[in-house]
């Protein structure tokens, strides 16, 4: 499959959640994740902009909540247009399963922004539509 979110090229990065030990990398999850966003994962701001040829649009923080859930790792942010963007570092592979919803835009990826766990999942909207989108996964790989 020819990926096009940032860092598909990278070298692969395993879980460490014996939960998650069938998803083989990254581009296994993104596979995965591809059949579950949907316009609710979408945060509520850009749901007017959410499509199924956009389907990563507004699902960033949420997605890298799972990612760090499964791969471990950190989450950092980029600001895009007045917004933090989010995007995961596992060891020493940086990548971004939703930056398909910029285009052609090219962000930049410096790690100068690093996002607390805690905090993002303060967000009411944010920890219900994480929630949503583990428990997707979940029933999708019948666990």
């Amino acid at each position: 499959m020819d990926y096009k979110f940032y860092g598909s090229d990278s070298k692969s990065v395993a879980p460490i959640n014996p939960k998650y030990k069938a998803i083989k990398d990254q581009r296994h999850l993104y596979d995965l994740l591809s059949q579950i966003w949907c316009e609710y994962t979408c945060t509520p701001r850009l749901r007017n902009e959410w499509s199924t040829s956009n389907k990563t649009c507004g699902a960033c923080t949420i997605t890298c909540l799972l990612v760090q859930d499964i791969f471990g790792g950190e989450i950092y942010g980029v600001y895009v247009d007045g917004n933090v963007h989010c995007f995961s570092k596992v060891g020493d592979v940086i990548f971004d399963l939703t930056s398909e919803q910029f285009g052609d835009m090219k962000l930049n990826y410096s790690l100068d922004y690093p996002q607390e766990r805690d905090a993002l999942l303060s967000v009411t909207h944010k920890k219900e539509r994480y929630l949503y989108l583990v428990n997707k996964l979940d029933e999708l790989l019948n666990i």
